[in-house]
């Protein structure tokens, strides 16, 4: 039976704690997803929607970008996708009613949570200057009020266009050509806050910002690093791949400052022997390292391989590198006392990493945001390149880097062109294509975004999915930023925070999900996603719309390009709304490998996108040749009394989605204002387990930014670190603090004290 969306927010200040769990998936994670299916969407309906999850011919899970094995399973998706598709496939409503009865005031002081709990949107909705209250809009008038807002800018350039990775290929690509068409690069997306450091590491070394390995090679392997990730939580899918590189032999060294039971042990629900609790043990070896201490590690293991007979495989850095010596220089001055000072790790440990990287012959590393929030992100991932380097281990079956991304598609919008810093190649083709210039100057990304905002330089808000405000870093300048807009304006499918701070005027435009039927002129249509590894697929939603007032992604871009850019601009944009073909045919003479775009993606499980160092050995960079480089060593350094934090995810979370208030794995529950902390550092700051704490960071601009009222919880993580859920510690990121070059938010090194605080009321613990 369905449950009602929760009145009231539910305390979230007295979280109840236990033992972690030291296991992943098995049968409470079947019982966890459909139970939430079940109280969302009713028994007929889950059954209907969760079996066409990530098959051929139903629709991309709208969670993670894990690629689809060969051979599907009946149920291909997993309890967080189950979480994703549950709130998306909702049987509940957010009316015009609900926004009479809840003034933005009232919103204002809601949870994500409770917010996301309240249904899908149902109308577009108009937040008028001077009022306090969304109320219904048509579409025609609210069309009319962005392209007014645009025509009235100084420049085009005073506009910003955010998009979120849930948005198909199709919608990317036209939105991306709107922002081009009006005149600016200001296209930042959600690559910006989590791997837009991969991707600046790996065209730097490789030419290619992509990961090198596909699905197959992970399953070929000899040895997977994954290091700064936890799948269980947030890519749970790849425990099946893992465990089938496992039974093939391969050994896995997890990296991570904190046990994560994903990686200690599978119990695949898809098994008997899983649903039973004696599921595979996945790691081989846990180095258990201090936050920012992986530049240090993957330097230590290139100086092992050197000194090691036989270590280099000098055949292929003979023909395929460049920077060899110098780097090598460096590898070989590394002062081993001083990774031991950076990583905390046991040199035993690090020896037998070393002995189990020499003995491999296929060594994949993936890696996700645990590596790319740092402010030395960028040289860290280029350590991981130049160990693949020595060994050979790019362009060879079995062998690469794995970034893992985050959202569904979130690489496809960046090869739709959903970029601020263009090629010169692509803004060519799309001139030769339509006959419109292409703006050349480089746009804003997301950092940008928000001092642009805040300074007054930008005026419009424009967001295509997402939940920018809480993703992004520095919470109460991200706020006042976006307040200081004309208007901000979000294209969504549920309520979030987002809705809640709001420019002087504000719009709320409400969309089809990937659940659901897309019926156009043409007739129905699908769309496209690019999954982590490069594959490009259809997706084909089913269920009737949530409301007869909703708009395609697609559609909603059409139809704002036409009012803002007039009837007469050399952009089809009717024909493109009316059928989703015509926008692949122009993507197919526009974005490399995507020629005969339609034929492709009609087949069955799609194509593959190519990858230079991958297909050909071939690196088109620079130097036309893989680049080693030597960065120096760095690595954080904290005050006395002080720890370093990341933020992370909770088990009941995607992103910034909050499912419900748990993290099973960890042994939280009904709350998610907590800190873990090793504790011998909280022994020290005489914080004892559950009292609690105020954290509050420390950054070199001087400012105090404080997160308060967290329990503080006695954890296994690595001395002198600690950890906490976002987005509620998001307000301790200081703007100004991101990684070198790539200008990511640098959320998992935030040097942190904490305060005695007094807590809430009565036991904390059943």
């Amino acid at each position: 039976m369905r449950r009602r969306p929760p009145a009231t927010d539910p305390v979230q200040d007295a979280p109840r704690v236990g033992a972690p769990r030291r296991s992943a998936a098995g049968l409470p994670a079947v019982a966890r997803s459909l139970r939430m299916a079940g109280e969302q969407m009713g028994v007929r309906r889950t059954a209907l929607t969760l079996l066409r999850v990530n098959q051929e011919d139903g629709f991309d899970c709208p969670g993670c970008a894990w690629p689809e094995p060969e051979r599907r399973h009946t149920a291909e998706f997993c309890e967080n996708g189950a979480k994703a598709v549950a709130e998306e496939a909702t049987l509940r409503r957010v009316t015009p009613a609900f926004f009479a009865e809840h003034p933005v005031a009232d919103l204002a002081t809601r949870s994500g949570y409770w917010l996301g709990q309240q249904g899908r949107l149902t109308h577009p909705m108009y937040l008028a200057e001077g009022s306090g209250r969304y109320e219904p809009i048509g579409w025609d008038e609210a069309f009319e009020i962005v392209a007014g807002e645009l025509r009235a800018l100084d420049s085009p350039d005073e506009a910003v266009f955010y998009t979120s990775g849930r948005t198909s290929n199709e919608a990317a690509f036209l939105y991306q050509l709107l922002a081009r068409c009006l005149g600016t690069n200001n296209l930042p997306d959600c690559s910006n806050l989590c791997h837009e450091s991969s991707g600046a590491a790996l065209t730097e070394t490789l030419g290619v910002g992509k990961g090198s390995v596909l699905l197959e090679d992970l399953h070929r392997a000899d040895l997977v690093i994954v290091a700064g990730q936890n799948p269980g939580t947030n890519h749970p899918r790849m425990l099946s791949a893992l465990e089938k590189a496992k039974r093939g032999g391969a050994r896995i060294i997890t990296v991570n400052p904190l046990p994560e039971a994903g990686l200690e042990r599978f119990d695949n629900p898809q098994t008997l022997r899983g649903l039973a609790g004696s599921g595979t043990p996945l790691t081989d070896l846990f180095l258990q390292i201090r936050i920012g201490g992986d530049q240090a590690l993957f330097r230590e293991l290139c100086r092992r391989v050197l000194e090691a007979d036989g270590g280099v495989d000098e055949d292929f850095v003979r023909e395929h590198t460049h920077g060899y010596e110098e780097f090598a220089a460096a590898a070989r001055a590394t002062d081993p006392a001083g990774v031991l000072r950076a990583t905390g790790l046991d040199p035993a440990d690090i020896d037998r990493a070393a002995e189990m990287v020499l003995a491999s012959e296929r060594t994949v590393v993936c890696w996700a945001m645990g590596l790319t929030q740092h402010r030395h992100a960028v040289p860290t991932i280029r350590e991981i390149v130049n160990l693949l380097l020595l060994r050979g281990a790019v362009g060879r079956p079995g062998a690469g880097v794995c970034p893992v991304r985050g959202h569904s598609n979130v690489q496809g919008d960046r090869t739709m062109g959903i970029v601020e810093k263009p090629s010169g190649a692509l803004l060519d083709a799309l001139e030769s294509e339509f006959g419109v210039p292409m703006p050349r100057e480089h746009g804003l990304d997301v950092v940008n975004s928000i001092r642009a905002l805040r300074d007054g330089r930008a005026k419009v808000f424009f967001a295509l999915g997402g939940n920018f405000v809480a993703a992004s870093p520095d919470t109460e300048v991200t706020e006042a930023a976006m307040r200081r807009a004309r208007l901000t304006v979000h294209v969504s499918t549920k309520l979030n925070r987002s809705h809640c701070v709001t420019g002087a005027r504000a719009l709320i435009l409400p969309v089809l999900g990937r659940t659901e039927r897309d019926v156009q002129a043409s007739g129905e249509q699908f769309v496209t996603v690019e999954d982590s590894m490069g594959v490009v697929h259809a997706s084909r939603g089913r269920l009737a719309p949530a409301s007869g007032h909703l708009l395609s992604e697609p559609a909603v871009v059409c139809r704002l390009a036409r009012r803002v850019l007039g009837p007469d601009h050399p952009v089809p944009w009717e024909e493109f709304e009316a059928d989703y073909a015509a926008i692949r045919d122009r993507i197919a003479r526009t974005v490399p490998g995507f020629a005969d775009f339609n034929a492709r993606a009609a087949r069955p499980g799609g194509f593959t996108l190519p990858h230079a160092p991958r297909d050909e050995r071939r690196f088109p960079t620079a130097t036309g040749r893989a680049n080693f480089t030597a960065a120096p060593l760095t690595w954080p350094h904290l005050p006395p009394g002080r720890l370093l934090l990341q933020t992370l995810r909770s088990h009941d979370q995607y992103n910034t989605t909050v499912y419900g208030l748990d993290d099973r794995y960890r042994g939280i529950k009904g709350g998610r204002r907590v800190v873990l902390v090793h504790p011998g550092d909280a022994a020290a700051l005489g914080l004892a387990d559950g009292s609690y704490a105020d954290l509050t960071s420390e950054w070199e601009d001087g400012r105090e930014r404080t997160a308060p009222g967290f329990r503080v919880v006695h954890y296994p993580t690595a001395r002198g670190c600690a950890a906490a859920y976002f987005p509620e510690t998001n307000v301790l990121v200081p703007l100004d603090a991101t990684a070198e070059t790539s200008n990511t938010p640098a959320s998992k090194s935030v040097v942190i004290r904490l305060t005695p605080a007094p807590g809430p009321a009565g036991p904390s613990d059943k």
